[in-house]
């Protein structure tokens, strides 16, 4: 008989190397490091052949409540009411992750047991990554950030999973943890006299980033591309009815992405701009829909990109309406480069709408300059002050349905 020591690849071998150990272990002299080897590889093959059954996680924990002597009553304090322990004995309710965690400490149920697989990878000896309590969980599903299966899914059902569906939402951006999303919290845009949610700002952050990644771009961004000549191409687009989608487009040519996604509710915010891999990403909400706040939030950020992006700023946000945050130096920039842009200080210096507010100058000055007569309407209603003017030349309600975004978002 063949002694030699083989991998074992089918049943042959395998019977082979059965009759070897037990030749082996008969012997007066064992030869115990090839017992052990052999045995390795017998039960490594047994169990690629033959793998051990799933063991069924409430299964488990009542075969370790009978092992304890335990009652349903004694899981009150891993599980949470007396309700929840007979609903999840009775397989009504799913284990979440908290429950999952107490049981574990609790009972010593290994966790490979009680974990599937859409938990991915877990350590039940650590504290969880997020706080997912503190998400706007409800918001969120609505959305569809988990899925179309959860959109109706009442609040305590998410709260019940949210940690297991905060988990796998910012896994998906590339995040294990909510401090490693640092990079998404603005606290320049929290100086103002409204408190920021920072969850929620983390949120929609987040799925810009996860948005922008699925865009196509023609070409990597390239810093340096953007310059007041190309601006004022854009901003040329203007003049068309679809004007908005073209730009989406035009940026598209250059490497940059605009996403956009309604704000959450306490983050009264306008926009974003980042750098993301090889793309930079101009994130808006919408929150006004008018055309002329269109066309400023867009080259605001435009110009943040610009002036201000690098590998130690990869982001900036704004919150257009906060006075505190708008006074800064950066904030400054941005607008003078946006306002430049839409209308050129020589040109409307020199035109007559700067000093009438006229409906027909301002289609003059838009004429000359080739852009929206709400651009200039926003200008005018600026520059005075005066938020009635040139209203119904606004464009009011028409960028949020051009990119197929309920009015209610």
């Amino acid at each position: 008989m063949d002694t030699t020591i083989k991998v074992i690849k089918n049943e042959k071998d395998h019977a082979r190397a059965i009759e070897h150990l037990l030749n082996l272990m008969a012997e007066d002299e064992e030869d115990v490091e090839t017992i052990e080897l052999l045995s390795l590889l017998i039960q490594d093959y047994e169990r690629k052949v033959s793998p051990t059954p799933d063991v069924d996680p409430i299964d488990a924990i009542r075969f370790r409540m009978e092992q304890m002597d335990l009652v349903a009553k004694d899981l009150i304090p891993y599980i949470g009411s007396q309700s929840k322990v007979s609903e999840v004995l009775n397989r009504k309710r799913p284990l979440t992750l908290a429950m999952i965690r107490s049981l574990h400490k609790a009972l010593g149920i290994p966790a490979d047991i009680l974990l599937s697989e859409e938990h991915g990878q877990i350590d039940l000896a650590t504290d969880p990554e997020f706080e997912p309590t503190k998400y706007p969980l409800l918001e969120m599903a609505k959305r569809g950030y988990f899925g179309d299966q959860y959109k109706a899914t009442p609040i305590q059902q998410l709260k019940d999973q949210a940690e297991i569906l905060i988990r796998k939402f910012m896994h998906s951006v590339g995040a294990t943890n909510h401090q490693e999303l640092a990079f998404l919290r603005s606290t320049q845009s929290q100086n103002g006299s409204r408190t920021m949610n920072d969850y929620a700002l983390t949120v929609w952050m987040a799925r810009v980033k996860q948005k922008a990644m699925l865009e196509e771009i023609e070409a990597p961004y390239q810093p340096g591309v953007i310059t007041e000549g190309w601006a004022r191409e854009l901003v040329k687009l203007s003049r068309f009815k679809e004007g908005p989608r073209l730009a989406k487009e035009h940026l598209a040519r250059h490497g940059i992405v605009l996403v956009i996604e309604p704000h959450f509710k306490k983050t009264y915010l306008d926009g974003a701009a980042m750098l993301v891999d090889d793309r930079a990403v101009v994130g808006m909400t919408l929150r006004h829909d008018r055309l002329d706040n269109f066309w400023f939030v867009l080259l605001h950020e435009i110009g943040h990109i610009a002036l201000h992006l690098n590998s130690e700023r990869p982001f900036i946000t704004d919150n257009l309406e906060d006075k505190v945050e708008q006074s800064t130096e950066i904030e400054r920039a941005a607008d003078k480069f946006a306002q430049e842009a839409l209308i050129p200080s020589p040109y409307w210096d020199s035109s007559a709408v700067s000093h009438s507010s006229s409906l027909e100058d301002a289609q003059q000055l838009a004429r000359e300059i080739e852009v929206s007569v709400a651009i200039v309407a926003g200008r005018v209603r600026h520059a005075t002050g005066n938020w009635r003017l040139l209203q119904n030349k606004l464009g009011k309600g028409e960028v949020k349905e051009m990119f197929g975004i309920s009015a209610d978002n």
